[in-house]
């Protein structure tokens, strides 16, 4: 048996996260895993079932929302800050830490996606970490974005996010775009089919909007998790990647894992960036439980 509850910390700025804590039923204290998502995600976008399995090997999980997004307070909502996030994760970590069912000492790091580029920094940058687990993560906003923005359209985009700035300038409101749409003339973040399905998949009411803030694209070209994967040793590190990502793309995750330092993994699933929530979890969610296992038991 696991409980679930729900929690509530403060982060900088007096901004109050919220996620949930899972808890194994038994003698702790445990060895414990912080978990949160990607890109504008939630915590109900699949994430829940890594969570509880992780729980029910008998680890205490954290699985938070990112600030401005889901439970989670702050403003603008549905605004992605790459380094405020990483902030926000490293008090999740001290949260994770002061429970009296965690042994503060075994505490490992879980992110996918852009939340995996955040798990390579705070692996890098955060000694309280002994275990770091990057699903299919964001390695280079820059290089990813060269394959996924046709350089015609360049010009345009980079002319959005100047008007952005002088609109905030003037003291008006954030401009905000799409995260998924079928229609090409509709701005947003993606528009593959498969982004689609796995961001509107079936959610409870008002947990998530499709929406995201037009800054947030400027950020995301900005962050460049990868430069960091070096330092993440003597932390032991896991990467999952997937062999036909196109977002997070393949051989730039592949080039990243031969720059890290031992002790590493590497975990090749087959098919896209969103399968290792769905048809390839079993091999990605006991991968990174292995691993847990192997350098978060004592």
């Amino acid at each position: 048996m696991v409980e679930r509850r729900d929690v509530a910390f403060t982060a900088e700025g007096g901004v109050t996260l919220r996620g949930w804590y899972y808890v194994p039923d038994g003698r702790g204290p445990y060895p414990a895993i912080s978990m949160a998502h990607g890109y504008a995600g939630v915590k109900e976008h699949a994430l829940e079932a890594f969570a509880q399995g992780f729980a029910d090997a008998g680890f205490a999980v954290l699985l938070h929302d990112h600030r401005t997004f889901g439970a989670s307070d702050g403003e603008p909502r549905q605004d992605v800050n790459p380094w405020t996030q990483v902030e926000d994760w490293r008090r999740a970590i001290s949260f994770l830490e002061a429970q009296p069912e965690v042994v503060g000492s075994r505490i490992g790091v879980w992110g996918s996606s852009y939340g995996g580029g955040h798990a390579i920094v705070l692996g890098a940058t955060d000694r309280r970490l002994k275990a770091v687990v990057a699903q299919v993560p964001n390695i280079s906003g820059y290089r990813q974005a060269l394959r996924r923005v046709p350089p015609h359209l360049v010009p345009a985009l980079e002319e959005d996010f100047a008007e952005e700035e002088r609109s905030a300038s003037r003291g008006e409101p954030v401009h905000y775009q799409r995260i998924v749409s079928v229609d090409p003339s509709v701005r947003a973040s993606y528009y593959s089919r498969d982004a689609v399905d796995f961001y509107l998949q079936k959610l409870p009411d008002g947990v998530w909007e499709n929406l995201v803030t037009v800054r947030s694209t400027r950020m995301a070209r900005m962050y460049e998790p990868g430069l960091f994967i070096g330092r993440v040793s003597p932390t032991p590190l896991l990467m999952i990647v997937a062999e036909a990502d196109y977002l997070t793309v393949t051989d730039v995750c592949l080039e990243a894992y031969e720059s890290a330092l031992e002790p590493k993994k590497l975990i090749l699933v087959p098919g896209g960036h969103f399968d290792p929530y769905t048809s390839q979890f079993e091999p990605a969610s006991m991968g990174a439980l292995e691993w847990f296992s192997a350098h978060l038991h004592p």
